[in-house]
């Protein structure tokens, strides 16, 4: 996801509802990376928990 050589420190991470975790994408910026966050999360999936970190900031 990083082939361009940008930098994309922001992280959308999904949990789902055993509790497992998976890396959605990297973005540009943490606004960019919210709206990802927000759009997946409205999709109405129960159990579906989205959100943003920074790389290399502790998990939730």
């Amino acid at each position: 996801m990083n082939d361009s050589g940008a930098v994309l420190p922001w992280l959308v991470i999904r949990q789902d509802d055993n509790g497992n975790r998976y890396r959605v994408g990297r973005y540009a910026t943490k606004i960019e990376a919210q709206e990802i966050a927000d759009s997946l999360d409205g999709r109405g999936r129960q159990k579906q928990l989205y959100w943003v970190e920074r790389v290399g900031q502790n998990a939730q």
